[in-house]
């Protein structure tokens, strides 16, 4: 039965659209904890798009359960991770004009740049995450880099035009966590999960969490995000 990380990106995108002061990321954490909400996942992106570092602050001091930093590799964002001191930190890739994260973490190509992320994340006291693809690849430098967890990127699963192409996703997704909690690390996912897909995913016995924003938020809309929180809990657990 995997917990519900709620992220809530995009109730600041909404702010943002206006450049005013509402809606209120932090009002709507405390809202999707009260509905029973397990962590809160905020991605500090490097151009400030949604959230912003007064956010985070904030976040940190009000968050009665676990908060969840998204973030790049970039050596300004993992200062500010570890000044703030979130409970754990996922990095993920980056890049300026894309609407949403496109894919999982090169761990892989990119070892060394992420191993020292890692190591100066950790000395801070936050625990590490890396969100990449369910790959053996990707796990195996996973494991090489320090971590102890890993999120598994779901997109190519969510985003499947045909039954053929969601259930070999989500084959894919299943060997991974399988062979992801076999090396030692805990196994998390997220990306693209809704209301219609996410209970195959959630049957994956290893992984222990779920991390969901888009579809929360939309529901949110006409629902209310209370009751949003509350539908997709029960569709988890």
């Amino acid at each position: 039965m995997p917990q519900l990380g709620v992220n809530i990106d995009h109730v600041a995108t909404l702010r943002e659209a206006r450049r005013g002061t509402e809606p209120e990321p932090v009002l709507a954490a405390l809202v999707c904890e009260a509905a029973g909400a397990d962590s809160i996942v905020v991605h500090l992106r490097e151009d400030r798009r949604h959230i912003k570092d007064i956010d985070l602050i904030i976040l940190r001091k009000v968050i009665r359960t676990k908060l969840n930093l998204e973030m790049s590799l970039a050596p300004e964002i993992v200062r500010i991770a570890c000044e703030a001191g979130p409970d754990q930190a996922t990095l993920v890739p980056e890049k300026r004009k894309e609407l949403t994260t496109e894919g999982g973490l090169d761990v892989a190509a990119n070892l060394r740049k992420v191993r020292l992320a890692v190591d100066k994340l950790q000395a801070c006291g936050v625990k590490v995450s890396l969100f990449i693809d369910p790959d053996r690849k990707q796990i195996d430098a996973s494991k090489r880099s320090g971590v102890t967890m890993v999120e598994l990127h779901t997109g190519r699963y969510a985003g499947a035009l045909d039954r053929k192409d969601e259930l070999k996703y989500l084959k894919q997704i299943s060997e991974a966590a399988r062979y992801a909690k076999m090396a030692g690390l805990r196994v998390f996912a997220g990306h693209g999960l809704d209301y219609y897909n996410v209970s195959a995913v959630a049957g994956i016995k290893e992984i222990e969490e779920l991390n969901i924003g888009h579809s929360i938020v939309c529901r949110a809309v006409f629902a209310g995000l209370g009751r949003a929180v509350k539908e997709m809990k029960a569709l988890i657990t």
